[in-house]
C-alpha cells in the first residue's frame, strides 16, 4: 500500500502477518519516500508495525508544534549533520584522547548541544527512526512546521554524518503533508482490520 506521490513524498507499507493485539499491530514494513528516494527497510519482516502506526498517529495530533528556530534558514545537510551529532555524538567539549578536539556539529547553528537536544526532544523533530526496526538501514527523516507548511529533510547517517547522496528536502503544503498522513492511518487500519489475525501464541513466537 502506497499513499501520496513517491517522486515528492509518500508512505509505504506492506503487511506481511496481521495480529490481534494492538501492540503488535502487524509485522510488515513501513517507509518513507521523499524525492524518490525510499527511507526504511523494506522487507516484509522489516518491523512491528505499531510503532510506526503510533507515530503517525500522534503527528497528526500535533500538527504544527514540530517547530525550531533552525527549520528555515540553514541548509540541508548542515541540519542533518547537527541534529546526528546532538543525538548520536560524543560530548563536543571533551578532546579526544590523540588531542584533537571533537567537532561540535550543533554549533554550526548557533546553540549548545544541550539546547540542540531540547528543541528536537521536545518538539519532536525526528520522525524517523520512529523507535522500532523499520528505520535500521540508518535512515533518518526530520519533520518541521513552518507556518502552512511541511519542511521534511531525509538522509542516512554514516559515521555521525550524513551520506550527501541520500539527502533530500521536501517543502510541502501542510494541508497536503497531513492529508497523506491521515489517508494512509485510514488505509493501513481498514487492512489491518480486514486481514486474518494470528493467535495470541503466535504473537508471542510460541509453537
Amino acid at each position: 500500500m502506497i499513499v501520496g506521490d513517491p517522486s515528492v513524498f509518500a508512505i509505504e507499507s506492506g503487511i506481511s502477518r496481521a495480529y490481534e493485539r494492538a501492540s503488535f499491530r502487524a509485522l510488515g514494513f513501513f517507509v518513507i519516500h521523499l524525492g524518490g528516494i525510499v527511507y526504511g527497510v523494506k522487507a516484509p519482516d522489516a518491523t512491528l508495525l505499531a510503532c510506526s502506526f503510533d507515530q503517525v498517529g500522534k503527528r497528526i495530533v500535533s500538527r504544527g508544534e514540530h517547530e525550531a528556530f533552525f527549520s528555515c534558514h540553514h541548509d540541508s545537510g548542515e541540519i542533518a549533520d547537527a541534529v546526528t551529532s546532538a543525538i548520536y555524538g560524543e560530548a563536543s567539549d571533551e578532546t579526544a584522547a590523540d588531542g584533537r578536539h571533537r567537532v561540535d556539529a550543533a554549533r554550526w547553528l548557533g546553540v549548545s548541544e544541550t539546547e540542540l537536544r531540547r528543541v528536537i526532544y521536545s518538539n519532536r523533530i525526528v520522525w524517523a527512526p520512529d523507535g522500532d526496526e523499520a528505520f535500521d538501514d540508518g535512515s533518518s527523516v526530520l519533520q518541521f512546521d513552518v507556518e502552512n507548511r511541511v519542511r521534511l529533510i531525509g538522509f542516512r547517517r554514516k559515521d555521525y554524518r550524513h551520506e550527501p547522496s541520500s539527502l533530500q528536502d521536501i517543502w510541502l503544503e501542510a494541508d497536503s503533508f497531513y492529508r497523506t498522513l491521515s489517508e494512509w492511518q485510514t488505509e493501513f487500519i481498514s487492512l489491518w482490520m480486514a486481514a486474518p489475525k494470528e493467535p495470541a501464541e503466535a504473537e508471542l513466537g510460541q509453537d
